[in-house]
């Protein structure tokens, strides 16, 4: 099954869909068979590469609040975070301009790890307030990664995968998708937002008839109370 996901490593609600959605593709049984591929997408393209104000500042600037008014905002989101087993500081987050950061991702999907840099972006960004126009930080989770430090370092300073940004840019326009995360499901089914996980779970079903998948059994419980060959555990 494929599921793409537009998504921008700053949102905050990409980061709750991301656990929606995992959580949905074991509970429904499909932990195996899904493709994932993430789209690009910034929410911030106007943002500072360097020098960027804080989260709350921006916010603030962008609204035309007050901080007070954009704590508020963001506590309630926090709240939300919370229930996937998230925890969001954003009294530590910096805006940041995340095209580096895209193509980055674009570079590391070809050695299979674009999930795994994304998750480390996320928690780096909301649980421990790293600053994502830090090339320190973007090659901190490269070398985590196990991946050429040296290779990326040259992504970061040439205008590498701008294309596949691009594309991702012309994909999004063509699916009318004007606000991330957006899930598409088989190309058929489309998720908005950071729904309830019973929204995926169901999607997750309708898009499995289409690629001709079935979930596999998930064992739940201790298996403590049983009879076999004839006797029963008392």
């Amino acid at each position: 099954m494929k599921i793409e996901i537009f998504s921008d490593f700053t949102c905050p609600f990409c980061y709750i869909g991301k656990r929606e959605l995992e959580r949905a593709i074991d509970l429904a049984g499909y932990s195996g068979q899904v493709e994932i591929e993430y789209k690009a997408y910034q929410i911030g393209s106007e943002t500072p590469k360097k020098d960027a104000p804080t989260l709350y500042e921006g916010m603030a600037a962008k609204y035309d609040s007050t901080i007070e008014e954009v704590k508020k905002i963001t506590q309630d989101i926090a709240i939300r975070a919370e229930e996937v087993g998230l925890h969001y500081n954003f009294g530590d987050m910096k805006t940041a301009h995340t095209e580096k950061a895209h193509r980055l991702a674009k570079w590391t999907r070809q050695f299979d790890k674009e999930l795994a840099y994304t998750e480390e972006l996320m928690s780096g960004y909301f649980t421990e307030g790293k600053d994502l126009n830090d090339d320190m930080f973007l090659l901190e989770v490269i070398r985590n990664l196990d991946l050429d430090v040296e290779v990326a370092k040259d992504v970061l300073t040439s205008n590498d995968f701008s294309e596949a940004l691009d594309k991702d840019r012309y994909d999004a326009q063509q699916l009318g998708v004007q606000s991330v995360p957006f899930f598409v499901f088989e190309n058929r089914y489309g998720i908005k937002g950071a729904e309830p996980n019973e929204v995926f779970v169901r999607t997750l079903h309708q898009a499995a008839e289409i690629a001709g998948i079935q979930p596999v059994l998930k064992m739940v419980g201790d298996g403590e109370a049983i009879c076999a060959d004839g006797e029963c555990k008392l």
